[in-house]
């Protein structure tokens, strides 16, 4: 399976993964994933005393022969889950830092375009796709676009993984995106709730912690990973010296020195805008990963997001 986001052996080292899920919900068809529920799957879990009403055959005969005493088995449960992979698809994740450092002509406009951010976020969003497909759960897929969200599915099943390749590949980064508007029109035409994973860099001129309180409040259980790349949190590593620089969303344009002074200011904005964004995921129990994209993405799957516990 030859693909531009990734490539065959990767897929080996993710199929055994699983995604975390914190609640218990009913499925509506039997999955991979295991339950704290006790359901009537095949998987024995534990006894317990029988009770008029009880399914007779959940006897276990062999303890009455011995005990003259009648037990009830319990299984575990497996069910499915629904998944929601939301990818932010707005002109600011096509930024990459390597480049920015490139004027053209004698504005000093930075070069803008080149999209690192934005195939790592896609990068992400295929593999939680896949582990997901890879587990019998059901997925959906959706690009946030305006105020508005592309979506793909539901699938199920890892015979729809080219489908979701194929979706993710095609995707361009473009225009504005005001997340909160986007989250809440998905909400308007998604019914059933579940594990959700949002992807964004969070520049958002209308805002987006609004948006993940409302998916929490529909149900979601709601997940985070920030992408941003390495020239986001430290400008010094792509800008220098008296520029012009151009927002890649609304086209405005504002003329700036680049020194130590300039940068101070920078990143104390900066530390407060991330740190708002981490202290509100604390506050109401979403797990957060600030994700640049100087980490090695096979590094973020299967190590980091398995230590911070959004995969097992």
């Amino acid at each position: 399976m030859d693909h531009t986001l990734w490539d065959e052996a990767f897929l080996h080292k993710i199929e055994q993964l699983s995604l975390v899920s914190k609640r218990r919900r009913m499925g509506r068809l039997a999955g991979e994933r295991r339950s704290p529920k006790r359901g009537s799957s095949v998987e024995f879990a534990d006894y317990r005393n029988y009770t008029a009403g009880d399914d007779l055959r959940q006897l276990d005969w062999n303890i009455y022969a011995r005990l003259e005493k009648l037990f009830v088995k319990l299984f575990e449960e497996e069910e499915d889950l629904t998944v929601h992979v939301l990818l932010d698809a707005s002109r600011s994740m096509d930024w990459d830092g390597l480049t920015a450092a490139q004027a053209i002509g004698g504005s000093g406009a930075p070069v803008l375009h080149t999209g690192g951010k934005f195939r790592y976020a896609r990068r992400v969003a295929a593999a939680f796709g896949y582990i997901a497909l890879s587990s019998l759960d059901r997925v959906w897929l959706g690009a946030m676009h305006g105020n508005a969200v592309h979506r793909l599915g539901p699938l199920r099943g890892r015979n729809h993984a080219l489908g979701m390749l194929h979706f993710l590949e095609k995707l361009r980064a473009e225009g504005d995106t005001d997340l909160s508007a986007a989250l809440r029109s998905y909400l308007v035409r998604q019914r059933q709730p579940g594990l959700c994973y949002v992807i964004s860099d969070m520049l958002s001129p209308g805002g987006s912690l609004d948006g993940l309180r409302a998916l929490q409040s529909a149900g979601y259980e709601v997940n985070l990973i920030h992408v941003l790349d390495p020239a986001e949190v430290n400008p010094l590593l792509a800008l220098s010296g008296d520029l012009r620089l151009r927002d890649v969303e609304t086209g405005e344009e504002e003329e700036v020195s680049i020194d130590p002074s300039t940068v101070g200011i920078y990143e104390e904005k900066y530390k407060v805008w991330q740190q708002a964004i981490a202290s509100f995921c604390l506050q109401r129990s979403i797990p957060y990963i600030l994700a640049t994209t100087d980490l090695p993405f096979e590094d973020l799957i299967l190590h980091y997001l398995r230590r911070r516990g959004m995969l097992a």
